[in-house]
């Protein structure tokens, strides 16, 4: 059964944005290990060089992961949050990053693509797809959030209840790729917290108080 979300433009790469079903017909690089990250919100990218460079315990502070070494799996996990997963198929370097708020303010976007550059990618070669996070209508967000934004951010806020605006994620993330000149972007366009019985939200888990533990896996590979 196949119930992982893919990204035509990502084309035959391997790589899935799991569901509350997991990676379900994944097929990609089987029996090869992981690599992921110790997750903080911040801007850090890591650059991979093998398919086994720490063990779970070793896990670097980061947010992003890049490579270009054959047989390497990079992982990341959301749960309202934008996975982004990035891949130059003619430099044959692939990346993958977790864009919350923080973190694409920060600048995490434009430092995985840099840093895919730094191993031989080219910007206008570079596909990235965003794959299922939080939508604007289920974002509401107060004065002081809006406020770590500049005004030029403005097109992704729409009015809110009084105090209030509705934040568009994924569109901001779309926009910070394409001030990195990202040659192509692909939004899959499924929200997460929308989808109560496809998806892991932490914001609808909070607001229902319910458990929060729930996360999605979002994969890309790089056959040998």
């Amino acid at each position: 059964m196949t119930d992982h979300v893919q990204s035509s433009l990502l084309g035959s790469i391997p790589h899935g944005f799991s569901t509350k079903a997991g990676l379900g017909g994944f097929a990609g690089l089987p029996a090869v290990p992981m690599v992921r990250v110790q997750q903080v919100h911040s801007a850090d990218v890591v650059a991979i060089d093998g398919a086994e460079p720490w063990t779970a315990e070793q896990q670097p502070e980061a947010d992003a992961m890049v490579t270009a070494a054959p047989g390497c799996l990079l992982g990341i996990v959301t749960a309202d949050c934008a996975p982004v997963l990035l891949v130059d198929p003619k430099a044959r370097v692939i990346g993958a990053a977790h864009a919350g708020w923080r973190g694409a303010v920060g600048g995490v976007l434009e430092n995985t693509v840099e840093a895919m550059v730094g191993l031989g990618a080219k910007r206008p070669d570079i596909r990235a797809a965003i794959g299922p996070c939080i939508a604007q209508a289920n974002y509401e967000v107060d004065a002081a959030f809006r406020h770590r934004f500049s005004e030029a951010d403005a097109a992704f806020f729409s009015n809110g209840r009084s105090g209030h605006w509705q934040f568009d994620l994924p569109a901001y993330a779309a926009h910070r790729l394409g001030l990195a000149k990202v040659g192509h972007v692909d939004d899959v366009a499924l929200d997460t917290y929308g989808n109560d019985t496809r998806f892991y939200s932490y914001r609808r888990a909070t607001h229902r108080k319910e458990p929060t533990e729930g996360r999605q896996i979002s994969v890309i590979g790089l056959p040998a």
